[in-house]
């Protein structure tokens, strides 16, 4: 492929990519929502957190096998509870960082 070809490829990707976000945004921007699916939208983010988060944490990468106990559930528990109570999101990051280090080197 030339440079060209490169040129147009990435640029009718972004505007594959682009269209189907745009169209939602300016149509529906001026338009108030009924209730219902605003709620329902609202899920949409936990929705996709849960769906990476889990297999990741229950799926031992290597066999495919559903684990309860490793290193990623050892520093998730913790995790969880300290970012339930503090909020904060630097606590929970070295919280977490400390909590599956110490999962990797004593399980």
């Amino acid at each position: 492929m030339s440079n060209e070809q490169y040129i147009l490829l990435v640029v009718g990707m972004g505007i594959v990519s682009f269209i189907p976000r745009w169209i939602p945004l300016f149509y529906l921007s001026k338009k108030e929502l009924p209730k219902p699916v605003v709620e329902w939208l609202e899920l949409i983010p936990v929705a996709i957190l849960s769906a990476l988060l889990f297999p990741a944490l229950l799926v031992d990468p290597h066999t495919k096998e559903f684990v309860l106990i490793s290193p990623q559930t050892a520093a998730f528990i913790p995790c969880f509870i300290i970012a339930w109570f503090t909020r904060s999101l630097g606590i929970t990051l070295v919280a977490g960082m400390f909590f599956f280090w110490a999962g990797t080197k004593f399980m």
